[in-house]
């Protein structure tokens, strides 16, 4: 497999997170900034292709998405749609478009 593919569970994993019927829970939204923080940190192919307009927003929105983490004190339903909206903005750019 090709280094830039990835694993099969980890797409179908962030798929599940950010379907909008998939009930968010916290460790949901902290796998999925690990994840980010770890193709930044791997400097992942696809991060490098973008423009700096795009990952200035994706950045933006990992940030928002930590702020909404940090300040809920349990589960994460009462802004699961704008946490997943900005989890979704985050990776823009890290996988294929399924939409």
């Amino acid at each position: 497999m090709p280094p830039n593919h990835q694993p099969q569970f980890m797409q179908e994993r962030i798929n599940k997170i950010l379907h909008p019927d998939y009930p968010l829970c916290r460790d949901d939204v902290v796998w999925m900034l690990e994840y980010i923080k770890k193709k930044v940190a791997d400097e992942a192919p696809e991060l490098l292709s973008l423009p700096q307009p795009r990952l200035l927003r994706n950045f933006q929105s990992f940030a928002e998405a930590s702020m909404i983490l940090i300040k809920q004190r349990s589960g994460c339903s009462h802004e699961a749609d704008r946490l997943r909206a900005c989890l979704s903005e985050a990776m823009s750019g890290l996988r294929p478009l399924t939409d």
